[in-house]
């Protein structure tokens, strides 16, 4: 066993295989989306189709509304969740008031408790308030899992904000919006970048909520893979997951790079 901890221990070693990890996940299921009729045992397609890809590139497929739909919602989610954590994050992380652990308690209390326990609650408030059926709905349902993970991440880097920038960008004749825009957003640009990426995909990834507070209306990805998923269209469900990853590897392609460079 030590030896084996030992060879593991290797930094070489170690990035084969979660690259090993990554890729043949990726690689099955690129070959699994123009694959035809493929069944166990044969190890290889015994033939060749663009059936999938064709069906999803094709206007009456309804792919194409659903994808437009996640990426409007993700990104108006992502926007929004960013503009109600910031000043959350910045009273908790730089002032001490009465009661503040239970308001970071009640604010993480949505990604504390199991997701289906917040989708069913969150619907039942919604159904009895007449808010479903919609995009404000539904964008409003994402923000409740996606504005604690950009909470907790702006807190921690407003506890490394020096906020004595703000006050000598003030001494100099900076008004409150450029002391925010030039001063304040800058100094904690990784954490908003972050918390935009946490956001983004909390969103794009929400099936049960969209389900549940779109009432079938409001179709995103997440939906339609799941009725493919379940239909046993393996060639379809590996094309649509593959488009489902894009934003995922996008974002962890950029993450990369921005760490290297910083």
């Amino acid at each position: 066993m030590s030896v084996i901890l030992k060879k593991t221990a290797n930094p070489k070693i170690a990035v084969a295989i979660f690259s090993l990890a990554v890729t043949l996940p990726l690689a099955w299921l690129i070959v699994q989306s123009f694959a035809r009729n493929w069944r166990f045992p044969a190890l290889v397609p015994p033939e060749s189709s663009w059936r999938a890809w064709s069906y999803l590139f094709d206007s009456s497929s309804g792919i194409s509304t659903a994808l437009l739909n996640s990426l409007v919602i993700a990104l108006l989610v992502t926007i929004l969740a960013i503009c109600l954590a910031l000043p959350a994050a910045r009273g908790i992380a730089l002032h001490n008031f009465k009661g503040k652990n239970l308001v970071l308690f009640v604010l993480l209390l949505p990604i504390l408790s199991p997701a289906i326990a917040t989708a069913i609650g969150g619907h039942a408030l919604f159904l009895r308030y007449d808010l479903t059926d919609s995009y404000v709905s539904v964008i409003l349902a994402h923000l409740i899992p996606t504005v604690p993970y950009c909470v907790l991440t702006l807190t921690g880097s407003f506890l490394r904000f020096n906020v004595n920038l703000e006050a000598q960008a003030r001494t100099l004749g900076a008004s409150a919006t450029q002391v925010l825009w030039f001063v304040t957003l800058p100094s904690i640009a990784p954490g908003i970048f972050v918390s935009a990426v946490f956001a983004f995909l909390i969103s794009w990834s929400q099936y049960l909520t969209t389900w549940l507070i779109g009432g079938g209306k409001i179709v995103t990805l997440p939906l339609v893979l799941i009725g493919f998923q379940r239909s046993g269209d393996e060639a379809v469900t590996a094309a649509l997951t593959l488009i489902f990853l894009i934003p995922t590897i996008i974002f962890v392609a950029l993450t990369a790079r921005f760490w290297r460079e910083n």
